[in-house]
């Protein structure tokens, strides 16, 4: 038994049960609505036990694509994602799924099959170390080997999943545990782990806030895992202080709110980029200086003074050391430090003014010359159509910056993309999953034609079980983002980026029964876009897009976010 599990029950009325019907039953006591998942040898009790059991179960069509989903419907509700596969392969499909939750700090338990106890250490069929495999992806993980223990090890997972920095977490099933019988009941006491603000280090900070002149707040995907929107929100409005984003935490502050100069870092805005190179203090929430975010480090807001608020101490000091750290609950210590300086009169003005003229000043551009497709352009219309029900779930690659860069969002739950591991084939899948968990919203997978061949096979998901989830397919025949690396960095040197041969997309959508058109032109846009939101069931819309189009601006390698390169159709624009 689990070490921090206890009986809360013995009475010996109670009827024996599996392990399968243990852990089926408390998957439904801690309310979860869908479970995705593949089943295989070793996790067929299980299964059996599965049935009529009110837990909706949803058949993908590789392990991977299990993870994601959950992945994205934990992302899409605030809820834990819950996937399952078999041993041996079905439990290797999950890896990337799993590694994408940790580095993106998603709740997501994952359950797996294994052999039976007495076969573990044979290299039994299908038998594979998966806890040994996946120790440094999850934040904890367990075999079980008693059934009696299954219903604590699952409510302690879930509480592991959730609880502080969130992440994922492995549970191993024997088969011979499943199958095995108890009458005994046993539950997990969940600790309490809510270690109190340093409300001296938010008096701290409240000075430094008070005596800067060039403040920006810098925000990190932790505000929208702590629940923290609102109070950040609030912040933001009542300091007037203005605000950059990572990509993970698009939509925290709305991207059409006053003050908000867009995201920061590689290809993020002109006027994001130069507030953090200028600005006297960031004022960090739930950020981890990602490089990506960052640029070159040492030249990173090299005037700026650090206030850094984190859950996890480990985030502290690891890449840029903090005048005043505060570690603790995110929302607790902004609604803390709102108090504090809402009240205060901040001599900001000269730089609030500044900052949003540069913003206005460096705005994006749709009016690109040419008659195709531009990309940009199109996303842009299309979060404006979609309206504050755009839900964008993003694949890697091209696409997944314009998404960035382009489209608008109302809420960080409406941007959902492989941020740290930066996964294609993340996309179908984690449409999937988002769709289901919002059925009313506009939700669509913007994916290449690179991403999109990765997991295409879950079009027959969408297809059995009626998903009406929307997609953009942009092609440009190309791995894009590798190939702009190629010919601004690499001489030209265009090695192994040429998808040419790509298949008809329109043709394979409708293979699978989904709904599919193609546009190529710029006047097919608006059309093709009511068309796209306004289908009944799942629908794929085919865009052919100039192969030599690049993402614009650019941090190159080794240079600070200031030295950005630029789309010279925009010179000086951009």
């Amino acid at each position: 038994m689990s070490a921090t599990a206890t009986a809360i029950s013995a009475n010996a009325a109670i009827a024996p049960r599996s392990g399968a019907q243990l852990l089926v039953q408390t998957l439904g006591r801690l309310g979860v609505d869908v479970v995705f998942g593949y089943p295989g040898g070793a996790i067929m009790p299980v299964y059996d036990a599965l049935t009529g059991a009110g837990v909706k179960h949803i058949l993908v069509r590789h392990e991977q694509g299990a993870a994601f989903a959950a992945d994205a419907y934990a992302r899409a509700t605030g809820k834990v994602g819950v996937c399952m596969a078999t041993s041996g392969p079905g439990a290797t499909n999950l890896i990337t799924g799993i590694a994408n939750a940790m580095m993106d700090s998603i709740p997501m338990v994952c359950i797996t099959g294994n052999v039976a106890t007495h076969l573990m250490g044979t290299d039994a069929f299908q038998e594979i170390d998966i806890l040994g495999v996946t120790l440094p992806l999850v934040k904890h993980s367990w075999v079980v080997r008693d059934p009696a223990d299954v219903p604590a090890v699952i409510e302690e997972a879930f509480h592991v999943a959730r609880s502080g920095r969130p992440g994922p977490v492995l549970v191993d099933l024997p088969k011979d545990i499943q199958v095995g019988t108890t009458s005994e009941d046993f539950g997990f006491h969940i600790p309490n782990e809510i270690a109190p603000l340093d409300h001296a280090a938010i008096a701290e900070a409240e000075q430094l806030i008070r005596a800067a002149e060039r403040p920006l707040i810098y925000v990190g995907g932790g505000v929208k895992i702590a629940g923290a929107v609102e109070a950040l929100r609030d912040f933001a409005e009542r300091t007037g202080i203005p605000s950059v984003s990572t990509l993970n935490a698009l939509g925290s502050i709305r991207t059409d709110a006053p003050g908000f100069l867009g995201m920061l870092g590689m290809h993020g805005t002109k006027a994001a980029n130069e507030a953090v190179q200028e600005s006297d203090l960031l004022i960090v929430f739930g950020a981890r200086f990602d490089d990506r975010a960052t640029g070159k480090l040492n030249e990173f807001a090299p005037h700026a003074k650090v206030v850094h608020f984190d859950i996890d101490p480990a985030e502290i000091n690891k890449l840029r050391n903090a005048h005043v750290p505060v570690v603790g609950d995110l929302k607790a210590g902004i609604e803390e430090l709102t108090q504090r300086v809402a009240t205060a009169s901040l001599a900001i003005d000269p730089w609030i003014i500044r900052s949003t003229a540069n913003a206005k000043r460096n705005a994006f551009r749709y009016d690109a010359p040419g008659e195709g497709v531009y990309a940009p352009a199109l996303l842009n219309e299309l979060s404006k159509a979609a309206g504050d029900s755009f839900v964008a779930a993003c694949d890697v690659g091209q696409h997944q910056m314009w998404v960035a860069q382009h489209c608008e969002f109302a809420r960080p739950e409406a941007h959902l993309t492989s941020g740290g591991l930066g996964a294609m084939g993340y996309g179908l899948p984690a449409g999937l999953g988002a769709k289901l968990a919002r059925p009313d919203a506009h939700v669509v997978t913007v994916s290449g034609d690179g991403s999109f061949m990765m997991n295409i096979q879950e079009l027959a998901t969408l297809r059995r079980y009626g998903v009406a989830l929307k997609i953009v397919l942009l092609d440009n025949s190309s791995l894009g983002l590798v190939r702009q690396w190629q010919e601004l960095f690499f001489a030209e040197n265009y090695s192994e980026v040429d998808l040419s041969d790509n298949p008809d997309f329109v043709a394979v959508a409708q293979a699978f029964g989904v709904e599919a058109f193609m546009i190529n032109q710029r006047d097919q846009v608006t059309d093709g876009i009511a068309r796209l939101l306004a289908a009944p069931g799942p629908c794929l819309m085919h865009v052919l897009i100039d192969p030599k189009e690049n993402v614009w601006p650019l941090v190159p390698p080794g240079k600070n976010n200031a030295e950005m390169m630029h789309d010279t159709r925009f010179e000086g624009d951009m």
